[in-house]
């Protein structure tokens, strides 16, 4: 098991350097998503598998949804039509489907082993961390959620197509 930590781990690095260094910010989602599966997969080797299981449901598919329509939003011309067609070519797929499917080997493999958890550490369930979220941690969770509001609307008035408005007097006649 601690091999695939290590090559899990390995696997989260890389997908996030490659999600800093991408200037498309398709890409980079493609990339931070993988992050993210990796981080979830991490979880379950290390004995909690709610926290997996909520990692790949709110951050893997929820949250991604999200900025994929906070991209989508930010109306960038005609120019990003050819750009999108770059985007379905398979030379764009290649990394990220190479590291997902080594995830998938991963947890193909941690769920038929019958080894135990890397750690000594038991299984967390829901009751402990809903102690933990709404205890000690709610400002940090509220605070989380009020973050994740205001990116994006400030996305969304960023991305929103301006009118241009004269005074009554510049107006041209019509």
């Amino acid at each position: 098991m601690n091999v695939i930590f290590y090559i899990t781990a390995i696997i989260a690095i890389i997908a996030t350097l490659l999600v800093v260094t991408r200037t498309n910010a398709v890409h980079a989602l493609l990339y931070l998503i993988v992050s993210l599966l990796s981080i979830s997969v991490i979880f379950f080797i290390l004995g909690a598998p709610f926290i997996a299981a909520l990692e790949v449901i709110v951050y893997a598919g929820a949250i991604m949804i999200l900025f994929v329509f906070v991209v989508m939003m930010l109306n960038q011309g005609k120019e990003s039509l050819k750009q999108e067609k770059e985007w379905f070519k398979i030379k764009n797929w290649i990394g990220p489907s190479i590291l997902s499917l080594i995830l998938l080997i991963e947890l193909i493999y941690v769920f038929t082993s019958v080894d135990t958890p890397v750690g000594n550490t038991g299984i967390v369930d829901t009751h402990e961390i809903s102690k933990s979220l709404f205890g000690p941690y709610i400002l940090g969770v509220e605070m989380v959620a009020m973050l994740l509001m205001t990116a994006t609307v400030g996305a969304f008035h960023i991305g929103r197509e301006k009118k241009n408005e004269y005074h009554r007097f510049l107006k041209k006649e019509e």
